[in-house]
C-alpha cells in the first residue's frame, strides 16, 4: 500500500504493550505521515522513539476532540497526510477517533484503515468463553449505581460481555460482580496484555474477589460470561 498519496486520514492501531506488536504496515504509515494527532503525545513520543522516526505531533483526545476537528479537516483538504494513534489499539474504540473519521467521510476525504492490536479481542480470545456473539460496553461506569446496572445486565445477556475497566476500581468491581452476578457465571480478569506480567484469571465472581486485591495494577479488560 502507497501512503505517499496526498490528503489521507491514516488511522493506525498500535500496540496496547509490546512494541513488537507493531505491524511493518502501521510502520510506514506513520513514516510517510506529514504529522501525527496522537492521544498522548508523550506516549506515541516513545514509540516512534523506538521506530527511529521523527515527526510533528497534534495532541487528539476527549478533551479537545470538537476543537481539533476544523485543523485537522483543513490540513487534509491542503493534501496532508495525517496519521490518527491512541495510546494503543485501534483509534474509534473507546478511544478518540470516530468523530474525525465520521467528519472526514462526511468530507469524502479518503481515510485508510491500517489495523492492529486490540484488548477487547486479545482478552476475549484469551479467556476461552463463548465469543459469538459478545457485546463490548467499553469503561464500566465508575459511579456505583450505573455500574451495578450495567453487571446486571450482563447476567441477563445471554452472551458473552466485554469491558474496560481500571486498576483504581477493580476490587470494588469484582466484589459487586459477586454479589450480582450468578454463582456459575465466569468471568475473565485480563490484565496487562501482551506485557511482560501479562495475567489471565478465569474463575467464577467469588474467586475473581478473592484473587485481585488493592495491589493490582496495569490496564484491565473484564470478560463475563454466563455460562458455566
Amino acid at each position: 500500500m502507497n501512503f505517499v498519496n496526498a490528503g489521507h486520514l491514516l488511522v493506525v492501531g498500535t500496540p496496547i504493550g509490546n512494541l513488537s506488536d507493531l505491524s511493518p504496515r502501521a510502520r510506514e504509515a506513520l513514516a510517510a505521515a506529514d504529522l501525527i494527532a496522537a492521544e498522548d503525545t508523550r506516549r506515541t513520543g516513545l514509540l516512534l522513539q523506538h521506530l527511529g522516526l521523527k515527526k510533528p505531533f497534534l495532541s487528539y483526545q476527549k478533551f479537545n476532540e470538537s476543537s481539533r476537528e476544523a485543523t485537522i479537516l483543513e490540513r487534509l483538504r491542503s493534501g496532508q497526510t495525517i496519521a490518527l494513534v491512541t495510546d494503543g489499539g485501534m483509534p474509534g474504540i473507546s478511544d478518540p477517533g470516530e468523530r474525525i473519521i465520521r467528519a472526514a467521510r462526511r468530507e469524502s476525504l479518503p481515510v485508510e484503515i491500517i489495523p492492529g492490536p486490540s484488548a477487547v479481542l486479545h482478552a476475549l480470545v484469551a479467556s476461552g468463553l463463548p465469543s459469538l456473539p459478545f457485546y463490548f460496553g467499553g469503561f464500566l461506569p465508575p459511579k456505583p449505581g450505573p455500574r451495578k446496572r450495567e453487571l446486571l445486565a450482563a447476567a441477563e445477556r445471554g452472551h458473552t460481555s466485554v469491558y474496560f475497566e481500571s486498576p483504581h476500581r477493580i476490587v470494588r468491581t469484582l466484589t459487586e460482580a459477586a454479589e450480582l452476578l450468578p454463582s456459575g457465571a465466569r468471568i475473565a480478569v485480563c490484565r496487562e496484555l501482551t506485557k511482560k506480567f501479562e495475567e489471565v484469571f478465569v474463575g467464577t465472581p467469588a474467586e475473581a474477589a478473592a484473587k485481585f486485591g488493592e495491589n493490582t495494577r496495569g490496564e484491565i479488560t473484564l470478560v463475563i460470561s454466563h455460562l458455566g
